[in-house]
């Protein structure tokens, strides 16, 4: 537990380094001389086996120091460095050979000028960079012999803690301790009484009120709770979430007065207060291990995040309550060797009890986790496979805690006490550090809902997903830590990142993605605007189609995307010219294997500019009809009549026959077939369908409406009526109304609509009349 406050200062100190990194001022002067002392002293002390892990640790920092210095170094005066080089290129090439003709004095002169500045400036560039390989390499070796004392360690064997003789040598040295802790004590008991009664009252102030936030905090939370709950308030689950808080807060600040309040007697030495402070830390650590369980294996099913059945949750809680007295035992035993040196094998005596009750625990805990099972939920496929996903990964958690609980006793036992330590207490860590990443996440997520009004849905939003990786992410020094990594691993990975990679000359470091996305994004969100604007403002204020107007805010939308992704890599320092080769590459790549895609944006380029067709255009094109609804740079989405969308190809359109029966306007004739008995007045029925096409208010008058007599037809005399709509997307709801006024007037004015007779001849039937006629059995 100490081990493991410690790695959390040290990560403190960590961003503290990374905050003083990113800020840091202008590169001091370097001291080479200085240098050369500390690189070589460096240099003898990883040789040596006698040198101690504190003293590479402060050799390391000031190496570390010098190669942030170097880093800077060689980066100075590189604008200038560029230009010169930029000038000395202009100048050309001096002539060389035998017959070549001399350079001009003046020419000569301003080259040998140039090159003197660029060596100059030049020389200690070029020395800071060899310092920076030296100081880095040094900086490798020490980290190398540092992890490779640390894997020694984990290996060494410290003795069975099953020996008797180790017991009696372990209960001496925790005796002696406990001596040494009593000796700094006052020595006389008026000393005592005497420090005692003068803080008497504040002692008691103190006690009474640690007491009373340690009973009663539990209660408090709880209260407030019920009383959210009663009044309805808004965002309930945050507001649980945040009491919640309390039942840690609470008995805390508890544990911190009553620590104030024995310190204030005077009754302890230095080291019996060192104790005493240790404790509202381990009691705020037991207290946030047992707050996170009651919120993944909450006794609500709907705040439950991982779905068990009570009576499991229960027992999953209770042995957590065990693993959380295994962290007060084992920090203070190591609290109280805390100066000392005793005996390799009393540490392991004394934690053997309480390694084995943390194994139970968490074999207990891996046991239920290996039986959690998929809620059986009517969800789509995709949020089975999420389900399922999620179910592995707690089974496999329950798996790995199970044979940690197996193996960590076994170590310990046989004398890898290292080892063991190692193993156990960093996996009961990452069990902790991934329920209080899923308890932030659900947070987050609750927040996420009440913020856009989705409630309990945004659950399973997009956006609570994206905060639990980032969570995840954040966990992971902390899990790192916990398995072992020193800080200063973590601050070497940092600096790896940070002076990122390089992809020919151009170095690209982490702030360059940073800059590129701050550029693009911004760049991104003035095109969205300027769409807006023109979609909104402007162009509806013209008398341009509405194709036109798509195809305006499309175009402007494409450009502002590329020019916000040119200034972006600009801005972010990456040479253009270096992607020339990867657009080589590219255009190969497209010639062969893309050439659908690039025909289908280059008709879409063709489609958005010579407007052959627009959105809301009725069109016919591969025997499907329907208005166009969206042109983009590879296809086009047609929704037809029966409400479905057909996504054709851009090129599609450009290379075949395409109807278009709304293009320019919607003027379009309609034809209406319509059959009469022989015999019936020709004349009389052209002056009927006369009447009823120009009844119709969408029909024009200009041209008039045409009523033909076609053909003599096999059971009917065929008429068409032909008609020019003002607008041809009502041509169904004309010809229906056309249809209904043709059989009503035909029915009034007594014309038949004649349909199709056949006659049936049988050529045997006086073979069905004998079956007909024969007796049934």
């Amino acid at each position: 537990m100490i081990l493991m406050m410690r790695r959390l200062f040290g990560l403190a100190a960590l961003l503290v380094w990374l905050t003083g990194a990113v800020f840091a001022q202008e590169p001091q002067t370097l001291d080479f001389t200085e240098w050369d002392t500390v690189a070589t002293t460096a240099e003898e002390a990883v040789d040596a086996e006698d040198t101690t892990e504190d003293m590479l640790e402060v050799l390391r920092a000031r190496l570390v120091d010098y190669r942030e210095k170097f880093d800077a170094a060689r980066g100075a005066n590189a604008t200038r460095i560029a230009t010169l080089r930029e000038q000395l290129a202009a100048l050309g090439t001096p002539p060389e050979g035998e017959g070549a003709e001399p350079e001009a004095p003046e020419v000569a002169a301003n080259r040998a000028e140039l090159t003197q500045q660029l060596n100059t400036l030049l020389a200690p560039v070029q020395r800071a960079e060899a310092a920076f390989l030296r100081a880095d390499a040094l900086i490798g070796q020490i980290d190398t012999t540092l992890r490779d004392r640390q894997t020694e360690q984990l290996l060494e064997v410290v003795g069975t803690p099953l020996n008797p003789a180790h017991w009696r040598t372990a209960f001496a040295d925790l005796t002696n301790a406990a001596s040494e802790i009593a000796a700094e004590a006052p020595r006389t008991a008026d000393a005592a009484r005497k420090s005692l009664r003068g803080s008497l009252p504040a002692v008691l102030l103190l006690t009474l009120l640690g007491l009373v936030l340690i009973f009663k905090g539990h209660h408090w939370s709880t209260m407030i709770v019920s009383r959210l709950q009663q009044f309805g308030a808004r965002g309930f689950g945050i507001w649980r979430f945040v009491v919640s808080l309390l039942r840690i807060i609470l008995p805390t600040v508890g544990l911190v007065l009553l620590a104030m309040a024995v310190q204030a007697t005077g009754l302890l030495g230095p080291r019996g207060n060192g104790l005493v402070r240790l404790i509202p830390a381990i009691g705020g650590a037991m207290l946030g291990v047992r707050w996170v369980a009651e919120r993944v294996f909450s006794r609500d099913e709907d705040e439950a995040l991982i779905l068990l059945p009570p009576e499991q949750r229960r027992a999953i809680r209770f042995y957590v309550s065990i693993i959380t007295v295994t962290i007060i035992l084992g920090a203070l035993i190591a609290a109280v060797f805390e100066g000392n040196d005793p005996e390799e094998t009393t540490e392991a005596v004394l934690r053997l009890p309480v390694m084995l009750l943390s194994a139970f625990a968490l074999y207990g805990i891996g046991r239920i986790l290996r039986s959690y099972a998929d809620p059986q939920t009517d969800t789509p496929e995709s949020e089975d496979m999420r389900t399922s996903t999620f179910g592995r990964v707690v089974r496999g958690l329950g798996l790995g805690a199970v044979i940690v609980a197996v193996v960590a006793p076994l170590l310990l036992v046989t004398g890898y006490y290292n080892a063991a330590v190692s193993l156990l207490p960093p996996y009961v860590t990452t069990l902790v550090l991934l329920g209080l990443v899923m308890t932030l996440q659900r947070f987050l997520a609750d927040v996420y809902g009440a913020v856009t009004g989705q409630g309990v849905q945004a659950r399973e939003a997009l956006m609570p997903v994206l905060f639990g990786l980032v969570l995840l992410l954040l966990s992971l020094p902390l899990m790192a830590l916990a398995w072992g990594a020193r800080v200063t691993d973590l601050t070497e990975l940092w600096a790896l990142f940070s002076r990122g990679f390089a992809i020919g000359e151009n170095q690209i470091r982490p702030t360059d993605f940073l800059s590129f996305a701050i550029i693009f994004v911004i760049g991104y969100g003035i095109t969205r605007a300027v769409q807006g604007a023109m979609r909104n403002n402007v162009l509806p204020k013209t008398r341009m189609d509405i194709g036109g107007q798509n195809a305006i805010v499309s175009g402007l939308g494409y450009v502002g995307i590329f020019l916000a992704a040119l200034l972006a890599i600009t801005g972010a320092g990456i040479d253009l010219s270096a992607l020339a080769y990867v657009a080589g590459a590219l255009s190969v790549g497209i010639g062969f294997g893309l050439q659908n895609v690039v025909s289908n944006f280059v008709s879409g380029i063709i489609l958005l500019i010579e407007r052959p067709i627009s959105e809301g255009d009725w069109i016919e094109v591969g025997g499907q009809m329907g208005y166009v609804r969206d042109i983009s740079v590879r296809s086009t989405r047609i929704e037809t009549f029966d409400r479905t969308d057909v996504i054709v190809p851009n090129a599609d359109l450009i290379s075949g026959t395409v109807t278009n029966f709304t293009r320019g306007n919607t003027v379009g004739r309609l034809i209406v077939p319509v059959g009469v008995a022989y015999g019936t007045d020709t004349k009389r029925v052209e002056g009927i369908l006369q009447e009823i096409a120009e009844a119709q208010p969408i029909v024009l008058a200009n041209p008039a409406p045409a009523i033909l007599f076609l053909n003599f037809g096999a059971d009917a005399l065929e008429f068409e009526v032909r008609c020019y709509l003002r607008d041809v997307n009502w041509m169904m709801k004309v010809k229906n109304d056309i249809n209904h006024a043709i059989a009503e007037r035909f029915k009034a004015e007594g014309i038949e609509i004649p349909f199709a007779q056949r006659d049936l001849w049988l050529r045997n039937p006086e073979v069905l009349k004998t079956q007909q006629s024969e007796p049934q059995e």
